[in-house]
């Protein structure tokens, strides 16, 4: 038997060899670690910042860039897509939502929203909302 974890990208089987176990973790799409490297590049590139229209565009390729170099330095199997997206705090609502058609046991996509719901360092100005998708190879 095999569940599904809440990120939609981890498969665990009953049962497996501890080393078939630590093998499929190394090739996982781990949420943990996803959000350790985007929350890591959003605070890097957003914390302490306003809201500013002349800068949106270079943040939102910052923190793309950021996030895809330290995916890729996880070295795992996964082709990575990064998306961003700044938006002022001005009252308006905003709904994302994504569609994948791929497999689930070995490819995963997460979201997160800056700052977090929970978050003691609230942006009074501005919110950024991250996507990664990670595709095995």
């Amino acid at each position: 038997d095999s569940f599904r974890a809440a990120s939609g990208a981890l498969t665990v089987r009953a049962g497996p060899a501890m080393d078939d176990l630590q093998s499929s973790e190394e090739s996982a799409f781990i949420g943990e670690e996803i959000e350790r490297v985007v929350l890591g590049a959003v605070e890097a590139h957003l914390k302490d910042q306003l809201h500013d229209e002349s800068k949106v565009a270079r943040w939102v390729d910052a923190i793309c860039e950021t996030c895809m170099q330290e995916l890729v330095q996880l070295c795992k199997p996964f082709k990575y897509l990064v998306t961003c997206a700044i938006m002022q705090k001005n009252g308006a609502g905003v709904h994302t939502s994504h569609s994948c058609y791929w497999d689930t046991a070995s490819d995963g996509a997460m979201t997160f929203k800056w700052p977090g719901d929970k978050s003691k360092d609230q942006n009074k100005t501005m919110y950024c909302i991250v996507t990664v998708f990670g595709v095995s190879l």
